[in-house]
């Protein structure tokens, strides 16, 4: 299992990063591994939305179903699931201490399943380069939020 976490101060208030954050099909601006994100259902984005994700990762593609798990005023959950790999991704937000904006806490822990696990050493170094580059792209475009 591999866990990257990352946190980060942005300039919106934290109401306007949860709306933007919770339709996952953003992920295709922010997450550098993203190259489709696309809702499979319709109506308000909810606990039970799902979202069909391709991604390409140190050079391989992979598919995920993402589900909405938890939805609260300060916290996000989505978990992508395939026949290899579960990925949940926790999102908190909340006020930044000095009064302006938000601070964003991004943690994805990827767990592979079956033979794939005996890449989880390797995983951890690509998913670390991985998480520094989401926490760029995701300031850059939750501060164009502002």
């Amino acid at each position: 299992m591999t866990t990257v976490s990352r946190t980060f101060d942005v300039h919106p208030e934290p109401a306007v990063v949860v709306d933007y954050l919770k339709d996952f099909s953003n992920a295709e601006e922010w997450d550098p591994g993203t190259e489709s994100c696309t809702r499979n259902d319709s109506g308000p984005v909810q606990v039970g939305s799902t979202w069909h994700n391709t991604s390409k990762i140190a050079g391989v593609s992979t598919e995920l179903t993402y589900t909405l798990e938890q939805l609260t005023a300060d916290t996000i959950v989505l978990v992508g699931r395939n026949d290899t790999a579960t990925s949940t991704d926790t999102i908190t937000v909340v006020p930044n201490p000095d009064g302006s904006g938000s601070r964003v806490t991004y943690e994805a822990v990827i767990e592979l399943k079956g033979a794939a696990k005996i890449a989880d050493p390797i995983m951890k170094i690509v998913f670390e380069k991985i998480g520094g580059d989401t926490e760029d792209d995701m300031t850059n475009v939750l501060n164009r939020l502002a």
